[in-house]
Order: C-alpha cells, then sequence, then structure tokens
C-alpha cells in the first residue's frame, strides 16, 4: 500500500509517490552471457510446447 496516497497498487499508481518503483531508478539493459542462454533455453522450450500444441491440433482436425 502507497503510504503517500493509499492506493493498493503494486506498480506504479499513476500519481507522483512512486509506489511500486524501484527506489533507485536503475534499469539494467545488457544480461550477461549466462543470462542470455537461460533466456533462449527457456524460449527453445516454450517454442517446442508450441510445436506440440500445433501437431496435437492437426492431429485432431484431420481425425
Amino acid at each position: 500500500m502507497c503510504k503517500q496516497c493509499g492506493c493498493q497498487e503494486e506498480q506504479n499508481c499513476g500519481c507522483s509517490c512512486d509506489c511500486g518503483r524501484n527506489s533507485s531508478q536503475f534499469e539494467r539493459r545488457y544480461q550477461t552471457k549466462a543470462e542470455q542462454i537461460a533466456d533462449l533455453e527457456a524460449y527453445l522450450h516454450e517454442l517446442k510446447l508450441e510445436v506440440q500444441a500445433v501437431e496435437e491440433r492437426l492431429a485432431d482436425l484431420r481425425k
């Protein structure tokens, strides 16, 4: 809960109180090599699940 405006927002509520924002206002722009690999592996996993879902849907439609 924002102490300044009383809102229940976890993200910025739109007032000038900056509730939900990182107090340092620093946002990383670059990833380490390990972070890039982890993100790409997770993305690849999601893509494989999507391919599987499409193949299953096609199989159902062809019945």
